[in-house]
């Protein structure tokens, strides 16, 4: 019918996590009607102040659901796949998620019909990591790759943002001890800004030359753990020692820290942080996705200000 707008519909899995607030936000800018496919869709309600009334809808979608989530992905011309975990409950939780959950995703998405897939994965994804974190997000990668050949994947370093469970975690951290603990202080990251990754998802959605490719995202500068600890401590004015941790207390502190609900490190964890997380040379990243990636020092300050005695009236001082 002549004059009639054609409906642009989203689907986003795992929508109202750190990342996909950001992600829905930019989609529904660009007027989309986003569907936020997440467990829990009462607790994805705060999103639909982002939008139209009606414009962002949440709907209960667990990736073990079969049912459901095609039923998310129905009629959708995008979906993106932000679900991910970082620690188990469950043994083989790792693999149900990020393997067994985003292959499903992609497998229906090609049935619907979905025209533009976006699966961000993670920086060390490899089927053949000792870690089972990133063996399972290279399983997840291959499934996605052979049932939606055309998907792009986006593998993001440490994301940092007013909401990260990164510096947020080390900066209340550093209140409670009279010293920073430092794991594998040598250990190399490329922290990204919350902000440029959900750019990279709407670029990745949007360009021509994005199907079928994997993009590395991270910031603009390589720092390593013991960096990133000291730059926490400045920025909340903590004159504290760092302080290492011997491996073997680290491994002890890891298989203690399993029993609890929310364990301050795992043993997958510690593996994980043996090896480097930076963007491997000559991978396309954000510069090819028309992204000038932000520095943590733009942007950390202006939210871990909490954790500095007196808050903001030192900011302000």
């Amino acid at each position: 019918m002549r004059g009639q707008t054609v409906r642009k519909v989203a689907t986003v899995f795992g929508g109202s996590g750190f990342i996909g607030r950001y992600v829905v936000q930019r989609l529904a800018q660009r007027d989309y009607v986003v569907r936020v496919a997440v467990r829990d869709p009462a607790g994805a309600r705060f999103l639909q102040t982002q939008g139209r009334v009606g414009q962002i809808v949440p709907l209960a979608a667990s990736l073990a659901d079969e049912a459901a989530v095609a039923r998310a992905v129905a009629d959708a011309g995008l979906v993106v796949n932000l679900v991910g975990i970082l620690h188990e409950r469950r043994r083989g939780d790792f693999r149900r998620v990020h393997a067994e959950g985003a292959g499903r995703v992609a497998r229906l998405s090609a049935a619907a019909g979905v025209e533009r897939l976006v699966h961000v994965s993670a920086i060390g994804a490899d089927p053949a990591s000792p870690s089972a974190y990133g063996s399972s997000k290279g399983e997840g990668e291959q499934a996605v790759r052979a049932a939606f050949p055309a998907a792009v994947i986006l593998r993001p370093s440490i994301v940092f943002g007013p909401e990260d469970q990164f510096f947020n975690r080390f900066a209340a951290l550093s209140r409670q001890l009279p010293f920073m603990p430092v794991i594998m202080g040598g250990t190399r990251f490329q922290p990204v800004y919350v902000g440029d990754v959900a750019d990279a998802v709407v670029a990745a959605a949007e360009r021509e030359d994005a199907p079928g490719r994997i993009y590395e995202l991270g910031g603009p500068r390589v720092l390593t753990f013991r960096e990133l600890l000291r730059f926490v401590l400045d920025v909340t004015g903590q004159r504290k020692p760092l302080v290492d941790i011997p491996l073997g207390l680290a491994r002890l502190q890891a298989w203690f820290g399993e029993f609890l609900p929310n364990p301050p490190l795992t043993r997958d964890q510690l593996l994980m942080l043996q090896r480097d997380n930076v963007v491997a040379e000559g991978a396309a990243g954000l510069k090819e996705l028309g992204i000038s990636p932000k520095a943590p020092e733009a942007v950390v300050p202006g939210y871990l200000v909490r954790f500095r005695k007196g808050g903001r009236r030192t900011a302000t001082a």
